[in-house]
């Protein structure tokens, strides 16, 4: 039997990999962006229309799920695949963000998290047992460990306090995984790399993680309120010291611009709420940057969005997308997702084919310069 992650090729001007990752529903070709479905459902969208603009795995989230409707529930009707009918590889994120964003509402132990929930203010915990529970009921192809996620900025010490931590916690949920028969069944485990700001720090999480040999790996705490040149030093200080033979998750980010830098910075899997939350504001992505249809002089505008990304959703003429959008439609929503996921999928298999080619340090830093370009011009 083949391994789970093949690394087919390496940039050989920059750290960009083209790879293939196989799972109990699919094989994922990576760089890979992968969109989100929090709640068991990409917002606006139906299984059919992730399918048609080449989604090929899609996230959801343990805290969320376990919420509402509950993981049993999900279990009982067959795991989260026959639930949401989606039948593609799903990853779940393990809630450990989404706890750190209750900073107010929650109680850090050794063990575990306790908190509140935002829902009804209910206590709720969060340990290695319950977060690998849920996502079995769940049924995940890929989970994530739980962690503790440090604040930016974050003192040293709390940090490091953080990264011993979650180091624990990598260790008992790997555990558990083996112990339950769980990963033996072709499910994976990704462990979670925290560090903050400091480099050393990284570096010695990655490396303690690596001995523990997970089947995948994430770079986590970024995207935490640090500037994006802060970001990526993070991510260029982490993807050297993760196993070369694993997969590499950067969590919850990021720009068009951005996914393509941490490509070229050795990553295959991105994850991120912004080209969904946008859109259901108006705003689109182009080759030439953002486009934000709220603004007038799309009234009478009759191209479509763009003329080199074509989807359903460019059939229809910027003005009327537009009218859609300040008339506050359903569809404006559904049209306007879908056009930017796919954005975001369809430069996922440009980068791959670059990378293939093997051009993709020239091909990445001249499309990044067209889109900051085109946007510095919207913007002015």
């Amino acid at each position: 039997m083949p391994e789970h992650f093949e690394l087919l090729k390496t940039d050989t001007v920059t750290a960009a990999r083209r790879g293939r990752l196989r799972t109990r529903h699919g094989v994922i070709e990576t760089p890979i962006f992968m969109p989100v479905g929090t709640q068991g459902t990409v917002k606006s969208l139906t299984p059919a229309h992730l399918k048609e603009i080449g989604a090929q795995i899609i996230l959801g989230n343990t805290y969320h799920l376990n919420l509402r409707p509950g993981s049993e529930l999900v279990k009982e009707l067959g795991g989260l695949h026959s639930f949401m009918g989606w039948s593609g590889p799903i990853l779940t994120d393990s809630g450990g963000f989404q706890v750190f964003s209750l900073a107010k509402l929650r109680k850090m132990h050794d063990d575990g998290v306790e908190f509140q929930s935002h829902l009804d203010g209910k206590k709720c915990f969060l340990g290695p047992r319950e977060v690998m529970g849920i996502q079995m009921n769940l049924g995940s192809d890929i989970a994530m460990v739980i962690d503790e996620c440090p604040p930016w900025p974050c003192e040293r010490d709390a940090t490091a306090e953080a990264c011993a931590r979650s180091l624990r916690w990598a260790k008992q949920c790997k555990d558990i995984a083996v112990g339950e028969g769980w990963l033996a069944a072709g499910h994976h485990l990704f462990a979670i790399v925290q560090g903050s700001t400091y480099d050393d720090l990284r570096r010695e999480a990655a490396e303690a993680l690596a001995e523990l040999d997970f089947p995948g790996y994430a770079v986590g705490g970024v995207s935490v309120g640090e500037p994006e040149p802060e970001m990526l030093k993070q991510v260029g200080a982490t993807t050297p010291f993760m196993p070369k033979d694993k997969p590499r998750y950067t969590m919850g980010l990021g720009t068009p611009p951005q996914l393509l830098k941490m490509i070229a910075l050795g990553v295959d899997m991105f994850d991120c709420v912004l080209p969904s939350r946008v859109a259901r504001n108006g705003l689109v992505f182009t080759p030439d940057g953002p486009m934000n249809l709220k603004n007038e002089k799309y009234r009478t505008d009759a191209r479509p969005i763009s003329e080199e990304v074509v989807n359903y959703t460019t059939q229809f003429s910027r003005a009327y997308l537009r009218h859609l959008t300040v008339a506050g439609e359903i569809l404006a929503c559904t049209l306007c997702t879908l056009h930017n996921l796919h954005f975001y999928l369809d430069l996922m298999a440009q980068a791959r084919a670059h990378i293939e080619a093997g051009d993709y340090g020239t091909w990445h830093r001249a499309w990044v310069a067209r889109y900051e370009t085109g946007a510095a011009a919207r913007i002015g």
